[in-house]
C-alpha cells in the first residue's frame, strides 16, 4: 500500500511538473498527449530560399518548445492582406496566429480572441509603453499584441551641414531651429535641397506642439483639423512647398542641378539636409551612405512610434501555445534576445527596433546598432505618439482615401489627402475647404467606430 501511495505520489508531482512545462516552455501537448500545431501567417517571412530572420525564428521556437509545431500560411496576399484574411475566415481556416494590417477590421469581423486574461500578469507585457498597449485595447479588451516597433522622423546629414559651417540640428530641436536648417541648407542652384517633402507635417506638427492633441490632431473624441495647431502646420508645410526648399516640389529644370532623380537618390549622394523616413531605413544607410548622418526625430523631442501588431484567432483551440508563440515572434524579452542572437551570428538584418522597454533587451540592441538619435527616441517613448494608422478605426479614411466631392485639376472628386497636398502647393485655400475636411474625417471615424462597438 505505501508502496502503491510512493506511486501515485510520484505521478502527482510528474503532472504538475508537465503543467508547468507546458505554460513556461519546453513541454506543450493537447489533451490527447498530442503534438500542438499553430497555424501561423505573416508577410515577413520571405522565402524559405531566403530563410529570413523570420524563418530562424520560428525555427528556433520549435528547437526550444519541441512539442509545438508551426505552420505556415503563404496564401495570403501580402497585398490584399484584410481580404485574404477574409477569405480564410470565410472558409473556416483563419490562422490560428496573424499578422493585422488593421486591427479594427479584425475586432468588427470578429476574428480576434480577447486576449486580456491571458496577458493579464504577463510582466514582459508591461515593460511595453503604454501608448503601445492602449493602441490595440478597445474598451476594456485587448485584442492584439505588439509584434514590431519602428520610429518615424527625420534624418540629418551632419556632414553637409558642417561642410556649410552649419548648425545640424540634433533631437529634441524646436520647429524654428529645424524650419530654419531646412532653408539654410538649401542651394538649388548648387545642387542642394533642404528635405524631401513636408507632407509629414500635417501629421506630426499638432502633436509637437499640443499636450492634448496626437498624430494629425487624433484624440478619442475624433480630429481636430479646424484647429490652430492644424492651420500652423500646413502654413508652415505650404512655405516649405511654395519657397523651393522641398525636392519633390521643384521643377523639373531645377531637379537637373541635382545628383540623382529621386529623393532617395539625392540624399544617398549627400544633396539633401533632411529627409523623413522610418528606423527601417537603418540597415540601407548604414550599408550605402558615405556621410555621417543621425536620426533627430521630430521638432520638439516627442518620439513617434508605428508599431505592427500580431492577433490571435478567436477560434482556436490552443491559446494558450498561439499566446506563447506570439509573443516569441514579437514583445517578449527571451524571444528578442534570440533575434538579436541570430542577427549577429547569421548576419541578418534586424527589422526595426525592440518594442520592449527591458534593460538586457535594449542594451544588447545597442552594441548592434548605436546612433545616437535612436537612443534618445527611447528615452522619450514615456511621451510617445503612436501613428494611428494600424489601430484607430476609420484612420485610412480619415487622413488620405475618403472623397471629399470636391474637384482639383484632373481629379473630379479628389480625396482628403489630394486636398491637403493642393494647400500646400497654394492650389486652393485651406480655409475654404477644412470645416468639410474635419467633418469628413470624424464621419469616417465614427462610421469604423460603431462597426467594432
Amino acid at each position: 500500500m505505501k508502496g502503491l501511495k510512493f506511486i501515485i505520489g510520484m505521478l502527482l508531482i510528474t503532472m504538475l511538473f508537465g503543467c508547468n512545462a507546458s505554460s513556461e516552455g519546453g513541454k506543450s501537448n493537447d489533451a490527447d498527449g498530442n503534438k500542438v500545431t499553430i497555424s501561423y501567417a505573416s508577410w515577413g517571412l520571405g522565402t524559405e530560399k531566403e530563410q529570413n530572420i523570420e524563418r530562424l525564428m520560428i525555427k528556433a521556437f520549435e528547437e526550444k518548445y519541441s512539442n509545438i509545431e508551426i505552420k505556415l500560411v503563404e496564401s495570403i496576399p501580402n497585398d490584399k492582406w484584410n481580404d485574404g484574411l477574409a477569405a480564410a475566415a470565410s472558409a473556416n481556416e483563419m490562422p490560428d496566429v496573424f499578422m493585422l494590417s488593421e486591427i479594427p477590421p479584425g475586432v468588427a469581423n470578429d476574428w480576434l480572441l480577447d486576449l486580456s486574461k491571458l496577458a493579464a500578469d504577463d510582466a514582459d507585457l508591461a515593460k511595453v509603453p503604454e501608448a503601445v498597449r492602449k493602441a490595440a485595447t478597445y474598451g476594456d479588451t485587448l485584442f492584439a499584441l505588439p509584434a514590431g516597433q519602428q520610429f518615424l522622423g527625420y534624418y540629418v546629414n551632419k556632414d553637409m551641414f558642417n561642410n556649410a559651417n552649419l548648425d545640424a540640428p540634433e533631437s529634441g530641436a524646436n520647429i524654428i531651429e529645424f524650419v530654419d536648417s531646412v532653408k539654410s541648407i538649401t542651394n538649388i542652384s548648387k545642387g542642394k535641397v533642404g528635405i524631401n517633402n513636408p507632407m509629414a507635417i500635417l501629421d506630426w506638427y499638432p502633436a509637437a506642439v499640443s499636450k492634448t492633441l496626437g498624430w494629425y490632431t487624433y484624440t478619442e473624441e475624433g480630429y481636430h483639423l479646424n484647429s490652430t495647431e492644424f492651420k500652423e502646420g500646413q502654413k508652415i508645410a505650404k512655405d516649405i512647398v511654395t519657397n523651393g526648399y522641398a525636392y519633390e516640389s521643384l521643377t523639373d529644370e531645377q531637379k537637373s542641378n541635382f545628383d540623382g532623380s529621386n529623393p532617395g537618390e539625392v540624399w544617398a549622394s549627400g544633396n539633401m539636409g533632411l529627409i523623413w523616413d522610418g528606423t527601417w531605413a537603418l540597415t540601407a544607410f548604414e550599408e550605402n551612405l558615405d556621410f555621417d548622418y543621425d536620426f533627430i526625430g521630430i521638432p520638439g523631442g516627442r518620439t513617434v512610434v508605428a508599431n505592427d501588431y500580431i492577433g490571435i484567432s478567436k477560434n482556436t483551440k490552443h491559446p494558450k501555445e498561439a499566446y506563447i508563440f506570439s509573443k516569441w515572434m514579437s514583445f517578449g524579452k527571451e524571444g528578442y534576445l534570440k533575434r538579436i542572437d541570430i542577427a549577429a551570428e547569421k548576419g541578418k538584418v534586424l527589422n526595426g527596433v525592440p518594442v520592449t522597454t527591458d534593460q538586457d533587451v535594449l542594451d544588447a540592441y545597442f552594441e548592434l546598432q548605436d546612433l545616437p538619435g535612436v537612443r534618445s527616441a527611447f528615452d522619450n517613448l514615456d511621451n510617445a505618439i503612436v501613428e494611428p494608422v494600424k489601430a484607430v478605426p476609420g484612420y485610412v479614411q480619415s487622413r488620405w482615401e475618403a472623397p471629399t466631392g470636391v474637384s482639383i485639376s484632373d481629379q473630379p472628386n479628389a480625396n482628403i489627402h489630394s486636398l491637403l497636398e493642393a494647400s500646400i502647393k497654394g492650389e486652393i485655400k485651406l480655409e475654404d475647404y477644412l470645416s468639410q475636411i474635419n467633418n469628413l474625417a470624424n464621419a469616417k471615424y465614427e462610421e469604423a467606430k460603431k462597426a467594432i462597438e
